[in-house]
């Protein structure tokens, strides 16, 4: 991998320490907020609000093709219900993976489904979060700094070379 293919604000690959995780449309710019960091979430946030605009129109053209089949006023209100409640969980699942991850990736995988239904809400979440910073930028800042932080701890107290160091006397 050449050094032109890294993501701007990337550390260079020989600096020493734990390397900070990279943000979807952001890369590792999130640590610096340097590399065109705000005018990225501004296009995150434009863009996750245009795609939710458009999913909500093409949810409209589904319904209106269903009132068109005369499938029933139960079936409409089943549909308007289903994407309510699978949005709003989809919202609510993608808001919490922000700020923790999964405790049970498990359960995070069989809800993989419904959070595909609910897709409206997992954009709107990304919307909403953006306003403020890179979606998950504070779950990976704390982590990256923990481990910074761990490994500076271990570094200060490595010092010298352990060979040479005088033995206490005995006797």
């Amino acid at each position: 991998m050449s050094e032109n293919s890294a993501a701007p604000g990337t550390p260079p690959a020989t600096a020493p320490g734990p390397r900070p995780e990279p943000i979807r449309f952001f890369g590792t710019t999130w640590v610096d907020h340097d590399g065109g960091y705000g005018l990225r979430r501004a296009g995150v946030a434009v863009g996750s609000l245009a795609a939710a605009v458009a999913a909500c129109f093409l949810l409209r053209f589904a319904y209106e093709g269903l009132e068109i089949a005369e499938v029933g006023s139960f079936v409409g209100i089943l549909v308007i219900a289903m994407f309510s409640i699978c949005s709003a969980i989809a919202f609510r699942k993608t808001w919490e993976g922000f700020a923790a991850r999964p405790k049970d990736p498990a359960r995070e995988d069989s809800l993989r489904g419904l959070k595909s239904i609910g897709f409206i809400g997992s954009l709107l979440a990304y919307f909403v979060r953006s306003l403020t910073e890179a979606p998950g930028e504070k779950l990976r800042r704390t982590e990256y700094e923990t481990a910074r932080g761990r490994f500076e701890k271990r570094r200060s107290t490595r010092t010298g070379n352990p060979a040479a160091r005088k033995r206490p006397k005995r006797g």
